[in-house]
């Protein structure tokens, strides 16, 4: 079966080669689309270090599994593939350990590149704990932080809650199962107004069940995402440990709220401020110890996107219009009524990474507002 250079046919193949992901990486960096890297063939593939199974996987893949992944992103617009190759990935998850090959996104995928913060913990907190998680993650949501996590049970769960319950917040679950299913599977509604309202991001295939090993690596991803990991109990060994260990490694800020020395669900978030990460007891002590991290995602998106500092005008007003045509025909695209990512693509023909780079930085100069992923202007 051929495969055209833009067709997602060859990225969905190249997922489900499975093995290692480096040298998948490394076949599309060096034929610089999903398309070419499949048209390679045999020899490319092995040239770039797959290994067997993988070429075997590539030149005949699991038509089951091939089939689920194509209906999946068929049947939703809000279902969305992004490859490592891709203009889309998240500027901050590609220059962590062990990127993703690709992310399945349920949601609004701008909602990546946006400042982000990962909230984890006990599966089974204190009253107390579930209590921080709620009071952290609402602090950062109505701050305009994207709040990250694992939507597992306890404090993952009460922190995407909380991050929903904000007027305007919004939150993004990285799985360890297929994008479509919810684990626990008590969390299914959680995990339906978590797609509705944020994102629902995975690097596993659609049809793919839990498995123990997929959660220790899931957890990379969501530290990836973020500009800095938070830590609400955890006991000595456990996988928000895991996190705080992989955010570290990512270069990125690691804080952790103290508890009770009889608490023993207290005493991995003491072992991790022993080690240096920041103590926080309240929301506004994290936004303080954060707000230079802001400021600095909103300069490297627009290196990015090749764009001079900017100095904010007095006024609400699009005031690149004049000297750039992508912010005029953005200001044109929104209006005073919340609009979608989704419709702006479409009115602008602009990409996402593009338009959520913009709205972001239009967003800090006072321009534009957003509420559940949807912008207008603002003022």
């Amino acid at each position: 079966m051929s495969c055209r250079e833009d067709d997602p046919e060859a990225l969905l193949r190249l997922i489900l080669a499975g093995g290692g992901s480096a040298a998948r990486r490394r076949l599309l960096e060096h034929h610089g689309s999903p398309g070419a890297a499949f048209a390679a063939g045999p020899r490319g593939w092995r040239a770039a270090g797959l290994e067997d199974r993988q070429v075997k996987a590539l030149v005949t893949p699991a038509a089951p599994e091939l089939g689920i992944a194509r209906e999946w992103l068929a049947a939703s617009p809000r279902h969305h593939l992004i490859g490592w190759g891709s203009a889309d990935y998240p500027p901050l998850l590609r220059h962590c350990p062990q990127p993703p090959l690709a992310l399945f996104v349920d949601g609004d995928p701008a909602l990546l590149w946006r400042p982000a913060v990962a909230v984890v913990g006990s599966r089974s907190p204190t009253a107390g704990g579930r209590d921080n998680a709620s009071a952290f993650a609402a602090a950062l949501a109505r701050a305009g932080i994207v709040v990250t996590s694992g939507m597992a049970a306890g404090i993952d769960a009460a922190a995407h809650e909380s991050a929903l319950g904000q007027a305007g917040g919004t939150t993004v679950a990285v799985l360890g199962t297929g994008p479509e299913q919810a684990y626990p599977r008590r969390h299914a509604p959680l995990r339906d107004r978590i797609a509705a309202q944020g994102a629902v991001v995975s690097e596993h295939p659609p049809g793919t069940g839990a498995h123990p090993s997929h959660f220790p690596r899931r957890n990379r991803i969501i530290a990836g995402l973020s500009l800095a990991t938070l830590v609400i109990e955890a006991a000595e060994r456990s996988g928000a440990l895991i996190t705080a260990r992989q955010a570290a490694d990512s270069g990125r800020d690691v804080f952790a709220v103290p508890g009770s020395i009889h608490n023993p669900l207290a005493r991995g978030c003491h072992h991790l401020i022993r080690d240096g990460a920041g103590l926080v007891e309240r929301g506004d002590e994290l936004l303080d110890a954060l707000a230079g991290q802001f400021a600095g995602v909103v300069r490297i998106l627009r290196e990015q996107l090749g764009e001079p500092e900017q100095t904010p005008p007095e006024q609400p007003r699009p005031a690149r219009g004049d000297r750039d045509s992508d912010y005029h025909t953005l200001w044109r695209a929104l209006g005073h009524d919340p609009t979608g990512m989704d419709q702006l693509v479409d009115r602008t023909g602009l990409t996402i990474a593009a338009l959520s780079s913009m709205l972001l930085a239009m967003e800090l100069d006072g321009r534009v507002s957003v509420e559940h992923g949807r912008y207008c202007r603002k003022g």
